[in-house]
């Protein structure tokens, strides 16, 4: 049995604009315009398609026109939908450069191979990617995602090698620091 292709959220509709149907359109992409250049867009299940007719630069989005969408009305129920795409529609990425979606799933061990948890999210809050590891039990741990905390992105080997900020690893039950 063949295996689904892995579907990736780049957008997701907003607000209406204006009366004549344009929406806000909120890409995930690196370049605001890419999401033009995949072809239909769908939702998750795939049982419905959106086609950008046309489309033009925001603040931080874009203002959009999807085919057969004519009026406010019909763009306002669109509002929340997340538009998905094949990840083999997606092109290759430079050596350091990842799609979060590769990224989910990973096993999170430390420079010694010993077992940190599974890579369940990558956030971005503004200040630079996060990396949510989940471990076995306890509380998910997130970390800056930088070369400095995470050297080694193996995708072959399903893994990311994490350097724990001496922060971390100070803090567990069997730390030898003492309240003053």
């Amino acid at each position: 049995m063949a295996k689904a292709a892995q579907k990736i959220c780049v957008a997701k509709i907003g607000a209406a604009h204006g009366v004549r149907g344009e929406v806000r359109l909120w890409p995930f992409t690196e370049d605001l315009l890419a999401v033009l250049h995949y072809g239909p867009l769908s939702t998750k299940d795939g049982a419905r398609q959106f086609e950008v007719a046309r489309a033009r630069a925001a603040k931080d989005h874009l203002v959009a026109t999807l085919k057969g969408v004519a009026d406010r009305d019909a763009a306002e129920r669109l509002n929340g939908i997340e538009l998905y795409i094949s990840r083999d529609a997606l092109p290759e990425t430079d050596d350091g450069e990842y799609y979060h979606a590769d990224l989910i799933g990973l096993a999170a061990i430390d420079a010694q191979g010993a077992s940190l948890g599974t890579v369940t999210a990558i956030h971005n809050f503004g200040a630079g990617d996060i990396i949510e590891i989940a471990p076995k039990s306890g509380p998910s741990l997130l970390l800056p995602f930088t070369n400095a905390v995470v050297p080694t992105v193996d995708l072959a080997a399903g893994h990311v090698i994490v350097e724990l900020p001496n922060e971390i690893e100070g803090d567990g039950p069997d730390s030898t620091d003492s309240a003053p």
